[in-house]
């Protein structure tokens, strides 16, 4: 019989927990929480809850959409896609911040942009920044944020752009399926064409040598 197990029809997909957007939007959370903690009123501003859920919206919509591309390439664009949008709106929190209380947006030109940009890029896990909590001043910590921000919604887009040349090659499950059952079918076909001749074979060699079957 043919191995089924070449016939696929769920999808392999990277755990959630290995990728790097993942990891850095948990750090990105994180961040975020204790920056509203420190920096925003404790009662009264919709700000806070509205910066700690953008951020929680992004780290937990990748971990669905990633569990979800199993079974549903559409629904794991969808939840990446708002996963970005999500990230939009907190890294915009921040720049709103940073503008309200007259505090510098780090751009190429600051002399601590390039450090920051490089720390960020090479260190993922929320153990890389946890320690700085806190210790970083508010701009400290809103810049870092809106980089991490940037550099994570850079990943998200460019994974998204993957999974688009996926669905368009691939297709969704029903395609899949339709795929390994026509697969499968087909290889049991051959394999019992196969035997079919070689069951005839046999028997000539049997008649060959007069010997009765």
């Amino acid at each position: 019989m043919p191995d089924s197990s070449q016939y696929r029809v769920l999808k392999r997909v990277r755990p959630w927990q290995g990728a790097y957007f993942y990891q850095k939007s948990e750090a990105i959370y994180q961040l975020t929480y204790a920056f509203c903690r420190r920096f925003l009123p404790a009662f009264g501003d919709r700000t806070v809850d509205q910066m700690v859920q953008a951020a929680r919206s992004c780290k937990q919509n990748i971990v669905e959409g990633v569990e979800d591309g199993t079974t549903s390439s559409e629904m794991h664009l969808k939840l990446l896609g708002v996963a970005r949008a999500s990230l939009q709106e907190l890294r915009q929190d921040f720049h709103d911040y940073l503008d309200a209380h007259h505090l510098s947006t780090w751009t190429p030109s600051h002399p601590r942009f390039a450090h920051m940009q490089s720390y960020c890029k090479q260190h993922n896990q929320l153990t890389d920044y946890e320690p700085y909590f806190e210790q970083w001043n508010d701009e400290e910590m809103a810049n870092t944020a809106i980089t991490l921000c940037h550099q994570v919604d850079t990943m998200l887009s460019n994974h998204l752009r993957t999974l688009e040349r996926e669905f368009v090659e691939q297709g969704g499950i029903k395609e899949r399926m339709y795929a390994a059952r026509t697969g499968y079918r087909h290889a049991q076909e051959q394999e019992l064409q196969a035997l079919r001749s070689e069951v005839a074979r046999m028997k000539k060699i049997l008649e060959d040598h007069g010997i009765e079957y």
